[in-house]
């Protein structure tokens, strides 16, 4: 076996892996983006845990066969870059679109969540899901209103028996 074949199974097969353990999935098209935009782009996948990838569609459409990707096979055409969010479903879809917006040649062809397939025009509602720690803030937020709120309401009424009572 050539030494060309055992590097593109090396390459799908890493592929799959991280496929089986990624929440999401975004593709894009990187074609008229220079390599400096790039870099900062993994530069903060990194920081957002986001894996980047850029490879050849055929590797890829081999590497999400069978996996909760797979529906993003359509979408495989011309220069691919493929983001992973590992952590959190919104963290790529986040990455790529404000980077679409800084970048108007940057165009994101789609996504997969749940193993369905989301079009580019909304990938603006998976970009923003709240975070764990979000809705754990909102929640308590909404708790303490609630809690407040029925306190003010519990008082108002001990006041208006008074009232009655003078």
């Amino acid at each position: 076996m050539s030494k060309n074949i055992q590097k593109k199974k090396k390459i799908i097969k890493q592929i799959k892996k991280i496929s089986k353990n990624a929440l999401s999935a975004v593709v894009a098209n990187s074609k008229k983006i220079n390599s400096n935009k790039i870099n900062i782009l993994r530069k903060n996948a990194r920081k957002n845990n986001v894996q980047i990838k850029v490879i050849k569609n055929t590797l890829l459409k081999k590497a999400i066969h069978k996996t909760q990707f797979e529906c993003l096979i359509k979408t495989l055409k011309k220069f691919t870059l493929i983001a992973y969010s590992i952590k959190h479903p919104g963290s790529a879809a986040k990455l790529l679109y404000l980077f679409s917006k800084e970048n108007k040649n940057f165009k994101i062809k789609g996504a997969a969540y749940e193993g369905k397939f989301i079009k580019s025009k909304k990938i603006k509602k998976l970009a923003f899901l709240p975070t764990y720690k979000e809705a754990i803030q909102r929640f308590m937020f909404m708790i303490k209103e609630l809690s407040i709120g029925k306190l003010i309401r519990t008082l108002i009424s001990l006041q208006n028996k008074k009232q009655r009572k003078l």
